[in-house]
């Protein structure tokens, strides 16, 4: 028995020398390296994924907001069109630039013929101005030394109006259009 404990004593040691028996640090220096590195680059990974997130949940924020402000402007503007676009605020505006309205229209068919018979507007009826009085730079007319009304003020206004506006004895009526042959 001596003996064969002997022999298998030194194959042991034999073995012992070239494979370790317990294990070693040396071996398990690489691994746990690699471990680290990887969990190091994953929570760096998810860091920078969650603040890319966080700048685009940012970036859409400021674009809600701006499309809110887009979106009231928006619509205050259409109000306003459509407050100027309303039958008695384009009266107004019309009367005030002198428009006066049209008479019964007429029309012209597709044979040429003259449909409806056209009338002329109404004379606007004068609006009573108001006596002058004097100014308080000492000049009581609002006319110059010339006669023609100053500049700046209602009478001059009213000049210049009068003198834009053509008056209802002016206007001719317009000779209904001859036919053509061109086919159109």
């Amino acid at each position: 028995m001596s003996t064969a404990k002997g022999p298998l004593k030194g194959r042991a040691a034999r073995l012992g020398r070239l494979m370790p028996s317990g294990p070693s640090s040396a071996a398990r220096t690489p691994f746990v390296l690699l471990v680290v590195v990887l969990l190091g680059g994953g929570l760096i990974s998810l860091l920078l994924l969650n603040s890319a997130l966080n700048q685009g949940s940012f970036q859409l924020n400021e674009l809600k907001d701006r499309t809110t402000e887009l979106t009231d402007e928006e619509q205050a503007l259409q109000r306003d069109v459509d407050d100027y676009a309303a039958p008695d605020a384009l009266e107004r505006r019309a009367r005030e630039l002198g428009m006066v309205p049209g008479g019964s229209p007429a029309f012209l068919g597709p044979d040429g013929k003259v449909l409806g018979e056209p009338s002329e507007a109404a004379a606007p009826k004068p609006t009573p101005t108001p006596s002058p009085k004097p100014a308080p730079g000492g000049n009581p007319a609002p006319f110059g030394a010339t006669g023609s009304p100053r500049p700046g003020t209602a009478a001059g206004a009213d000049a210049a109006a009068a003198r834009l506006a053509p008056t209802a004895s002016a206007r001719a009526p317009a000779p209904p259009p001859t036919p053509t042959n061109s086919g159109r």
